[in-house]
């Protein structure tokens, strides 16, 4: 079990204090660990309501504490009723504040352990199956994915090319409420102007030339499921409107009718350029942004992650073997520890590529690649190196250490402190069936 699949201890769970008074808040900061949400009701901009009800769309088991006045006891029972997990009325004495909130911690703990229980029922963790990898990066991601996948949230991800965006919205997809629904891709890239309306939203028999009869668009084949909008910074302006209602009412109308179509669906957006930028440029739709946005997920490419590419490598091989009914060929140390000094600009989908050569017998251009970004100091530069170098050596060698540190040509000693370090451990290393 992988650590990230550990539900965190109840010091671990994070406590948001949410109050519009600065007394009020520093001296809860003063009682609490800053470490499910304790909110007033009454504040200006959002009000405590408004933001129970944004943070129970993102996780509905998500324990919410409301604040009240003398006044809005009443507001506060119907709120309860609405979700909430408890409430106080001002003012309180700190203990009752701790006392409170420890509950709340113990809850979302054991919900947490609840979530993990059923995944290990099920027999596979969909995100681990598809998300490999040990690093924090990536650890991180499948952290948030969880966290998010059970919701009905629309999720905008960005990141990088070959990245690995799309990878993450299906596995969203297989650990959602709706794996049994469809999983609808739509690459916003892809589509010929001209058809994007009638493929997206659908066309009635006649609706322009060609029309010869009535076609569902890929909005309507995606109900039950989810809509994956792949490379969404690059949809036309005047159709990121129509989008946006399509969002904003969950209803299309097909080209031709009048007649609103209701749609159950959630939302999957990805980006490889940054929306921010592209809203200030006047090339994306502010509104459209905050549409999609509800959740944002980074996925780091691979300089951010080289500690993953040997064994990535491993499993990209695995599957390629399988794929032209070839024996998997041998994966030296010195192979291993080239892939991860190498810069991926073209991130897990140019680390398949290399991938399927090799399982095709065919050698391997491993030159200097892409250098470190300039930005990277000479001292984090060398640690990266040194890290992905013994994490090569580690898997190379099923986590033997005697071989580890023979190969590297350094002491017994010294391996163990630089996997002490860089937060390696041997046993994550180790063959499937020694794990």
């Amino acid at each position: 079990m992988s650590p990230d699949h550990t539900p965190a201890p109840t010091s671990d769970i994070n406590v948001l204090f949410v109050d519009d008074e600065a007394d009020l808040r520093e001296a809860a900061a003063q009682s609490l660990m800053l470490a499910d949400i304790v909110t007033d009701i009454r504040m200006p901009g959002m009000d405590g309501l408004t933001l129970m009800a944004r943070a129970l769309e993102i996780d509905p088991e998500l324990p919410v504490i409301l604040v009240t006045g003398h006044g809005d006891v009443d507001l506060a029972v119907q709120a309860m009723r609405d979700g909430a997990y408890d409430f106080l009325e001002k003012p309180y004495a700190p203990a009752r504040l701790i006392e409170r909130v420890r509950r709340a911690l113990d809850k979302r703990r054991l919900t947490l352990e609840n979530r993990l229980l059923k995944r290990e029922m099920v027999g596979q963790d969909p995100i681990a199956a598809r998300l490999t990898g040990r690093s924090q990066a990536i650890t991180q991601v499948r952290q948030r994915l969880r966290a998010v996948a059970e919701s009905q949230a629309d999720v905008l991800i960005h990141g990088p090319t070959g990245a690995g965006k799309e990878v993450a919205a299906r596995a969203l997809h297989r650990a959602s409420s709706r794996a049994g629904g469809p999983f609808v891709q739509i690459n916003c890239a892809a589509l010929p102007a001209h058809l994007i309306e009638s493929e997206l939203f659908g066309h009635e028999a006649g609706a322009f030339p060609g029309a010869q009869r009535a076609r569902y668009g890929k909005f309507e084949h995606a109900r039950g499921g989810i809509v994956c909008l792949d490379e969404i910074d690059s949809l036309a302006p005047d159709l990121q409107a129509k989008l946006l209602s399509a969002l904003e009412h969950r209803q299309i109308t097909r080209l031709g009718s009048n007649d609103p179509v209701a749609l159950d669906i959630r939302v999957i957006a990805t980006a490889k350029s940054d929306l921010e930028r592209a809203v200030a440029q006047g090339s994306f739709r502010a509104d459209l942004l905050y549409r999609l946005n509800v959740v944002t997920l980074e996925m780091p490419g691979l300089a951010a992650r080289a500690e993953d590419i040997p064994a990535l490598f491993s499993t990209l091989l695995s599957e390629a073997c399988h794929r032209y009914s070839r024996p998997q060929p041998p994966l030296p140390g010195a192979l291993l520890s080239a892939l991860s000094a190498r810069a991926w600009p073209g991130n897990v989908r140019e680390l398949r590529n290399a991938a399927e050569r090799y399982a095709m017998g065919l050698d391997l251009d491993l030159g200097p690649g892409v250098s470190e970004p300039q930005t990277l100091s000479l001292p984090d530069a060398m640690a990266r190196h040194e890290k992905a170098l013994i994490a090569a050596g580690l898997q190379a060698h099923g986590g033997s250490l005697k071989a580890t540190y023979a190969a590297l040509g350094i002491s017994r000693k010294a391996l163990y402190e630089k996997m002490q370090k860089y937060g390696l451990a041997k046993a994550e290393f180790a063959a499937e069936d020694e794990r």
